[in-house]
């Protein structure tokens, strides 16, 4: 995987659904996103506008990536997915506001 900003792009966002799986997230282009394995458990998950894709693995659930609804030309990964990453080691680590998403504002 490809970090341009390395992990200076981590983040959390504190709308609904990602306060709820609580990760932390880092940006790549799509170019720079590359599956290894695994992708026959991956299960997608969309909602609200159905622009953002969420992915999570099938047997254990846990989040592992989403192609992003602000940007969708970059995939958020969870750092704790990266072979080793503490996302502890992170800290601290900035939070957006994704109650008051830019794409759900009206015009």
């Amino acid at each position: 995987m490809e970090l341009p900003d390395g992990f200076a792009s981590a983040r959390r966002c504190d709308c609904s659904f990602c306060r709820r799986r609580g990760a932390v997230v880092v940006s790549t282009p799509l170019t720079g996103f590359r599956l290894l394995s695994g992708q026959d458990r991956l299960t997608l998950y969309q909602f609200g506008t159905n622009t953002a894709q969420h992915w999570f693995c099938a047997t254990c659930g846990i989040y592992t990536h989403h192609r992003r609804r602000s940007n969708p030309s970059q995939m958020g990964v969870n750092a704790a997915c990266l072979d080793g990453v503490n996302p502890r080691d992170l800290d601290p680590v900035p939070w957006v506001d994704g109650v008051n998403h830019p794409s759900d504002r009206k015009p």
